[in-house]
């Protein structure tokens, strides 16, 4: 062996080059037998309508004017010299691959397990991508000038040496053969309908450009649209993660690749948005040095909704993708498969053939729960399921630290700790809650000043939080604070308690490890009750405000439903929806909800208390806050008292909290006389809070009327009060009204006190 055939390939590009000389001598030896079959002289007169023998002639350097024993020889040694190449073609390529030379050629033949008969099938395909000269040759070989791709039975004559071998060999060509099931070669579409042997083959435009190493992803389905490749830069210590859940991704990298054999790893990732699926999948991939394919389901199924078929060749190329980079695949929106529906069903099943087809490491990114096919729990998949749940206290805290770090506009009175605590954020909506918070103080001009303050960052909290809530429950903004309530100094005190519930939350349950005590029930679930207008709407909207939280009233009429099921079903999206809301949520009128279980006697009342115990279990398992209100707490039932870690009775307000609330219900702004007889208006009128607003209300709106004054005075107020004595269905009594009776009363009504 000489030394010269010793030595490897130093690039590719040679190795393709020795074959195209392999294929060159092939089409030699099959001009000359071509002439020996066809021998009579050409008419110039056609020239331009079929290929010349002279062109063939200048593009092979053919000998002329041969004898037939000439021809023959030729032949022979022409045979020899195929062999002769195969040899060092075969020799090259071993020394190449021990000095770690990429041969895309080879690499496509492992992956793929081809023969080395298909192998050159595919070498007859490309030679036209990076020569011209191959057309012509084609074409000449096929007497058919139009004929410039080469066609089963021009490829079965160039590479087979008997009709025996042409026959058999057939096979390589069948839909179930290796080079069409994975879509290497093609057969021309205009060849579709003929024989086998008479179709036209192609190569596949992806696999050309893999073998010229221009990897680029495949274009024929714009795979672009919907699906990116990256080269992950982020390792281990990019992601923040529990210690156990890093651990456990540890030692199964170590454990699968040691082996230094390549099998099958399947994720499923589940977990709300922002929680790190694709992160901790591209540090999984850095630290075994693969590229990952992103495809976003939701993406490639609205782009393909007219045809399955269409879906499958899509699932097939993009798995595809991922032995010829070599990649790992990420499904994004993987769940949006996972349901009843047949399509979906079907989509599953395309998805799980790719994956035994093709992939090595996969991941499927979702947040409902999803169990795989008994195929892929076999060996030799590996099937992993992590659950990702919103991160503790302490790592939000870590999260909100990172994302804001890196800016160095903050303002020093910013608050980390009550931002981490208040809101449970993804890291993913921390991120997005920073940023934006950063874009708020850019546009209000106070950036550069004072940068990044604890407003800007609730502004930005409160623009990550779900507002789906709002299909289902009335968004109210919280205006009420700690001056506008009037309660006896014990009853303030527990709702201010209430409010450090939450404050603090973070200390006693993640740095007092109380968070491993409790599996259920560390949310926040309050109980009000009270005659109506007492004020329990206001103090929920206090706390709201307080806290900084986002206020939402439940509203029944969307929630009760007379059909079976349906009141669980509309629970369950409320609660399902509040889990990324970060807000309060408050049922009024909650006895209607929340009533008492009855005996059962019928259907209805058997469903009725499925109702109110599907309600307490979602009550236990949601960590946010949950304010009930009643005018009759005895119609509560006891079941829910004891799930509560506050009750508040409101009571109905004595003449001194009366006073207190007539002095504070008017908004300093409203231009008042001083005629106002407020320890009057308390002394006489026993009435709520709530009537009392409305009493200020409608004396504000008559003062406006009135073009003399416009200011507030007691003939308004007492005209007020009147109409709300009406509304309640009250009679205006002499001694309630006393020395305004006459002179508001009997002026105003026209009528008297009867009116």
């Amino acid at each position: 062996m000489s030394e010269k055939c010793s030595v490897g390939y130093k690039n590719s590009r040679e190795h393709l080059y020795d074959e195209l000389a392999k294929l060159d001598t092939l089409i030699h030896l099959q001009v000359l037998r071509f002439r020996d079959l066809y021998s009579s002289k050409q008419d110039d007169r056609l020239s331009g309508l079929c290929i010349q023998d002279d062109d063939v002639d200048r593009v092979m350097e053919v000998r002329k004017n041969q004898s037939k024993g000439q021809k023959k020889q030729e032949m022979r040694a022409l045979i020899k010299q195929v062999e002769s190449i195969r040899e060092k073609i075969s020799r090259k390529v071993e020394n190449s691959l021990k000095q770690g030379i990429y041969l895309p050629l080879y690499h496509l033949a492992r992956i793929f397990q081809l023969t080395s008969f298909e192998l050159d099938i595919i070498l007859v395909c490309l030679a036209p991508e990076m020569d011209i000269k191959y057309e012509k040759l084609y074409a000449y070989l096929q007497d058919d000038v139009t004929k410039k791709s080469p066609s089963v039975n021009f490829i079965l004559g160039l590479l087979c040496t008997t009709q025996e071998k042409k026959i058999d060999a057939r096979s390589c060509l069948f839909n179930e053969s290796t080079l069409l099931k994975y879509q290497l070669v093609r057969f021309m579409e205009e060849s579709q309908s003929r024989p086998l042997i008479s179709r036209g083959v192609k190569l596949d435009d992806r696999i050309v450009n893999f073998l010229l190493e221009q990897n680029v992803m495949d274009s024929d389905f714009e795979l672009s649209s919907f699906a990116k490749i990256i080269n992950p830069s982020k390792d281990w210590s990019s992601v923040v993660m529990e210690d156990d859940l890093n651990e456990r991704l540890s030692r199964l990298k170590e454990a699968f690749f040691k082996r230094g054999e390549r099998g099958s790893i399947i994720f499923y990732l589940k977990g709300p948005y922002g929680v790190g699926k694709k992160l901790t999948a591209e540090a999984f991939c850095y630290e075994v040095k693969l590229p990952m394919i992103i495809v976003d389901m939701n993406e490639l199924l609205m782009s393909s909704s007219d045809s399955q078929s269409n879906v499958e060749k899509i699932v097939e190329r993009l798995f595809r993708e991922t032995l010829l980079q070599p990649a790992a695949i990420y499904l994004e929106h993987f769940d949006s498969l996972i349901s009843s529906d047949p399509r979906e069903i079907h989509f599953q099943n395309v998805i799980s053939r790719a994956v035994e087809e093709f992939s090595f490491v996969t991941f499927l990114a979702g947040e409902k729960p999803w169990n795989p096919p008994p195929q892929l729990k076999k060996h030799p998949f590996i099937f992993i399921k992590i659950e990702f749940s919103i991160p503790s206290f302490q790592l939000r805290k870590q999260l909100w630290e990172i994302s804001l770090n890196g800016n160095s506009s903050i303002s020093s009175e910013l608050n980390i700790e009550e931002v981490a605590n208040k809101f449970q954020f993804t890291g993913g909506q921390i991120r997005d809650a920073a940023a934006e918070a950063q874009n708020i103080a850019i546009m209000k001009g106070s950036f550069e000043k004072e940068g990044i303050t604890m407003r800007d960052l609730y502004c930005g909290c409160h623009a990550q939080s779900n507002h789906n809530l709002s299909k289902m429950a009335r968004k109210i903004i919280p205006r009420y604070t700690w001056s506008d309530i009037v309660l006896p100094p014990d009853k303030l005190q527990q709702l201010k308690e209430m409010c450090n519930y939450v404050k603090y939350r973070h200390v006693v349950y993640s740095d007092w490890g109380f968070d491993r005590k409790m599996s259920l029930g560390k949310g926040l679930n309050i109980l009000f009750s009270g005659p109506s207008g007492t004020g329990k709407t206001m103090a929920s909207e206090i706390i709201a405000k307080e806290l900084n939280l986002d206020f939402y009233k439940i509203d029944l009429s969307c929630v009760v439903s007379k059909y079976i099921g349906e009141t669980e079903k509309n629970l369950s999206a409320i609660f399902k929806e509040a889990e990324t809301a970060n807000a309060v949520l408050f049922f009024d009128e909650a006895d209607a909800l929340f009533g008492k279980r009855s005996e059962v006697k019928d259907a209805h009342d058997r469903y009725a208390n499925i109702e109110i115990n599907y309600l307490l279990q979602k009550m236990e398992e949601h960590e946010g806050i949950v304010i009930l209100a009643t005018n009759f707490r005895k119609n509560i039932d006891e079941a829910f008292t004891r799930r509560m870690h506050f009750t508040l009775d409101f009571p109905f307000p004595d003449e001194e909290y009366r006073f207190n609330i007539w002095q504070k219900i008017f908004p300093a702004e409203t231009p008042k006389s001083t005629d106002i007889d407020y320890e009057f208006m308390a002394r006489k009128f026993e009435i709520s809070g709530g009537s009392i607003r409305n009493i200020a209300l409608n004396s504000a709106f008559l003062a406006a009327n009135n073009n003399n004054s416009r200011e507030v005075n007691m003939t308004h107020i007492i005209h007020a009060t009147k109409r709300e004595y009406q509304k309640m269905g009250k009679l205006c009594d002499q001694s309630d009204f006393g020395k305004y009776y006459h002179s508001v009363i009997c002026e105003t009504g026209g009528g008297g006190i009867n009116e």
